[in-house]
């Protein structure tokens, strides 16, 4: 088949230990808050595509930095280790100092409520009888001020832009995400993911039209744009023999490519996918990074085949393309290193969204029911040493090439922010270079976010945007995915709570005093 494709609110607040930056806002975010009618918003734990080439000889660590031109890590001239461990340290409450009393108090409610797994892992059923016995229009006016203004920036063009005014206010920058997916049994017709590709033109348009960012991105799902069914057969076919990426790019580029075994239906389909994410990758290049999500083991190869075209295509000059990695998966190194390789031999520049995964459960269980080897590490040790010797890495490279890689350190786990800063230090890389940037969910882990964003280093929030309807569904996948995440907030709803214990008692002393 493919003979060429790749295997592929305060004024009284004590301002002191703010930025400057964070404490200039604080009026003017207050002021945003009394007119908005949606808050910061949570997206999904970072889970994009990731690739199955099958691997030349595979490469050491070492060879393959020899191979990209790489030298000894150059250190930084000016470094304060002792001084970066303290500033990171993530105990400080004082980060949420800039939010309202209201977002303060939603919340402490919701994190109070995502830590009983029983919610988490009903939320779907749960919604759904609640919309059934109040009705849509009650129902949404009670998710409205709750889940949705704690986890979605908005619905209209008014209410995002204001979720993302405050954003930037703090030293914060939006990744948007269309809040758009299929899963197997879910395909919905060719007008439905042209329908997908408007609205995610949209959101590049959003992305780049508005003062928010600098350096705006937004992720994408391939699943909106190819159907998953496509997508496992694909994975079947690459493992069969090697592929080349140059059969993709001219399909891309308009040209009848012959898929000889694809059925007609299925080529078309998979021409029409190749030329709606053309059309999001032309509309998107020198203006608005995309990163592609990575998704299940039985559809990820493909995903990243698709991806690695339009890096092959779009990233000769900078990474405007990203391709994700899972690294709670055993082979998540060697597809990076293969991904490394190929970036060099193609001439493209890499951009890489690290993360840990979301799939675990569903992973594993599906692993058991086909009689295949576990794909995910044993142990949350293995997968964090897994995370944390992949980050080693392409820092190092980083370091010697930043104009040619980049990174998105996409992790809720202080430990690896930690290690990511320290190594930055010890290399000389730049915090806000553009090299190197974190992102968290929003609506989350703000005391890491908010801290990161005082130091200078770049950092993004996941943000879905849609009606209640629309984002629904997204959410509680999300929801459901994450739940390890969400049952793990305790630190983050104690130092809410030191917060509000402060500010009861200099409300309290501002009484007492008059």
């Amino acid at each position: 088949m493919f003979s060429h494709l790749p295997t592929c609110s305060n004024k009284n607040l004590c301002e002191t230990s703010l930025s400057p930056l964070q404490s200039q806002a604080l009026q003017q975010h207050c002021r945003l808050n009394k007119r908005s009618t949606s808050n910061q918003a949570v997206a999904l734990h970072g889970h994009t595509s990731m690739m199955y080439f099958r691997l030349r000889p595979k490469l050491t660590h070492f060879s393959l930095l020899r191979m990209l031109g790489t030298e000894a890590p150059k250190m930084g001239a000016a470094r304060q280790p002792n001084l970066l461990s303290a500033t990171l340290a993530f105990e400080d409450p004082s980060a949420f100092r800039v939010k309202s009393w209201g977002e303060l108090l939603r919340a402490l409610g919701i994190f109070r409520l995502c830590s009983i797994p029983v919610l988490v892992n009903h939320c779907g059923k749960l919604m759904s009888v609640a919309r059934k016995l109040l009705g849509r229009r009650v129902f949404s006016l009670l998710l409205r001020p709750t889940v949705y203004a704690q986890f979605v920036a908005g619905e209209n063009d008014r209410e995002i832009s204001q979720s993302m005014e405050k954003m930037s206010l703090l030293g914060l920058r939006p990744m948007l995400a269309v809040p758009i997916e299929e899963d197997l049994g879910e395909s919905t017709g060719e007008k439905r993911y042209d329908d997908n590709m408007e609205a995610m033109l949209e959101c590049v348009r959003m992305s780049h039209s508005n003062a928010w960012s600098k350096d705006p991105m937004m992720q994408l799902k391939i699943t909106a744009l190819i159907s998953p069914e496509l997508c496992v057969k694909l994975t079947t076919l690459i493992a069969q023999q090697p592929h080349d990426l140059d059969l993709l790019v001219r399909a891309m580029d308009g040209e009848p490519i012959r898929f000889p075994d694809l059925d007609e239906n299925e080529a078309a389909h998979f021409l029409c996918g190749l030329q709606r994410l053309n059309k999001i990758a032309e509309a998107s290049v020198n203006k608005v990074r995309v990163l592609v999500d990575a998704e299940y083991t039985y559809m990820n190869p493909a995903l990243t085949l698709v991806t690695m075209a339009m890096m092959r295509k779009f990233n000769k000059d900078g990474a405007w393309i990203w391709n994700t990695y899972q690294c709670y998966l055993k082979e998540s190194r060697s597809l990076l290193l293969e991904a490394l390789r190929l970036s060099k031999n193609e001439g493209f520049c890499l951009g890489v969204k690290l993360v840990r995964g979301a799939y675990m459960d569903k992973e594993r269980k599906l692993a058991e029911k086909e009689g295949r080897l576990d794909p995910i590490h044993q142990s949350w040790e293995d997968t964090n040493d897994s995370y944390n010797s992949s980050l080693d890495m392409l820092l190092e490279v980083i370091s010697q090439k930043p104009e040619r890689y980049r990174i998105i350190v996409a992790t809720h786990n202080e430990e690896s922010v930690k290690r990511a800063s320290k190594r930055m230090e010890e290399l000389g890389i730049d915090r806000n270079g553009g090299s190197v940037c974190f992102g968290q969910l929003l609506g989350m882990c703000d005391h890491v976010s908010l801290t990161l964003a005082k130091e200078g280093y770049a950092v993004y929030k996941s943000v879905p945007y849609g009606s209640v309807e629309d984002t629904l569904p997204y959410l509680v996948r999300r929801a459901q995915e994450n739940r390890t995440v969400l049952q793990g907030i305790r630190k983050e709803r104690d130092l809410l709570r030191q917060e509000l214990r402060r500010r009861l008692r200099l409300s309290l002393s501002l009484r007492g005093g008059s």
